[in-house]
């Protein structure tokens, strides 16, 4: 791309890349795949725990006795584990989750990994969103599910990233998915000045430009969608009345704006936050702790807020990381990059309880958890169980499902 088309686009505040195929296509409308029974008026919340999350100190393996061993200062006490069973239970500061799981609200799956895992935060993160882990993809799982579900394209909302930038999971072909950091941050802060706006749509009709480009007339479409969405959400949204008392943090705030999308039936079938550091490779227990503290009352409210509408079984929510954390503690009271974790799905009508296999701490990874189920299964059942859909075609290839929903 030429240095003059990109300070075009830049004017509006868009930043052009230089991927045509993939960022500017507008595949031809395909038919919709069939569908499913159960994807009607269904909303998938994501919430992406940023950074690696520490398995091992989120549900804790307290009736073993190799996980003091090799944690002895990470190590949660045995006392204060929020007890599952003999074997399993909760970090202590996850009180609010704790008692959403014993209601039957949340389905705890382990051993979620993928083969020949990666330790990049890129890469990673990448796979997890992609749902590639033997490819490079352009798209997310979740891009090509909006892509493919035949919603109507003149809905701004059939996605939302509740996000400051849009997350790689959401991006797709022909659905354009806003990226929305807070209901009063949302829009082009440029687009504020009426004269600057009418100056960029001038630039894509004018002939005299000395240069011409098949993508400004797709770039102003862009900037006219996010300009109209910013001025359509808060009308859209504003008579829902807020039926809990959210903890005043970033992701409190998120979800709270996420159970207004869905209690103003605006179409909305994904929403996309995301909480964290989780990269905790130093002074993990203080910074791991603060961050399920805040995760567990936000989605406490967050159901209570739902619950009070009538909406709490059309919101499934799903938590990732892109890995779990090393076995051993380091040096600095903390943990390193690792492989496999526990993921959560909560509400929704989720069949509440644990799934999978138990971490193995004697048989390891190179001092990782070895994965015991491909988080791509856990996709395809969301896909095909909650959303609808086929899972094949979203996932290039076809995965077990868990009974879970």
């Amino acid at each position: 791309m030429k240095r003059g088309n990109f300070l075009v686009g830049a004017l509006s505040g868009i930043t052009v890349v230089a991927n045509a195929d993939h960022i500017f296509a507008r595949a031809l409308a395909a038919t919709p795949l069939p569908g499913l029974p159960g994807g009607e008026n269904r909303c998938l919340v994501l919430v992406n725990l940023q950074g690696g999350n520490d398995g091992l100190n989120c549900i804790v393996p307290h009736g073993n006795a190799d996980y003091y061993r090799v944690r002895p200062s990470l190590a949660i006490p045995q006392s204060q584990v929020l007890a599952i069973d003999a074997q399993l239970g909760f970090n202590p500061n996850m009180t609010s989750f704790k008692a959403m799981y014993d209601k039957g609200m949340v389905a705890v799956v382990q051993g979620i990994g993928y083969p020949n895992p990666d330790h990049s935060h890129f890469r990673s993160t990448e796979i997890w969103q992609t749902a590639a882990p033997d490819r490079y993809e352009h798209t997310g799982w979740i891009g090509r599910y909006l892509d493919d579900a035949g919603l109507p394209q003149d809905n701004l909302f059939n996605g939302v990233s509740l996000a400051p930038i849009l997350p790689e999971v959401m991006v797709g072909t022909k659905i354009d998915v806003p990226a929305i950091a807070s209901e009063a941050a949302y829009g082009l802060a440029v687009d504020r000045n009426a004269t600057t706006r009418q100056a960029f749509a001038s630039l894509v009709h004018d002939e005299r430009l000395p240069f011409s480009s098949p993508y400004l007339p797709h770039v102003m479409e862009i900037e006219d969608r996010s300009q109209r969405g910013s001025e359509e959400l808060p009308r859209l949204i504003a008579g829902y009345t807020t039926n809990a008392s959210y903890p005043a943090t970033a992701l409190g705030r998120s979800l709270a704006l996420a159970a207004q999308i869905v209690g103003s039936n605006i179409g909305t079938k994904v929403i996309y936050v995301q909480h964290g550091s989780f990269d905790t490779h130093v002074n993990q227990v203080a910074v791991q702790n603060r961050l399920l503290g805040e995760f567990s009352d936000a989605m406490k409210a967050f159901y209570d807020d739902l619950a009070a509408h009538g909406n709490d079984r059309r919101v499934l929510t799903m938590t990732f990381s892109e890995f779990g954390r090393r076995i051993e503690e380091n040096g600095s009271r903390g943990t390193d990059h690792g492989e496999a974790s526990p993921l959560f799905l909560i509400g929704g009508g989720t069949k509440g309880g644990t799934y999978g296999t138990a971490p193995d701490l004697s048989s390891t990874s190179m001092g990782n958890i070895r994965f015991t189920t491909d988080f791509r299964s856990v996709y395809a059942t969301v896909l095909e169980r909650w959303l609808g859909r086929p899972s094949q075609h979203v996932l290039n290839g076809t995965f077990d499902q868990i009974a879970l929903l």
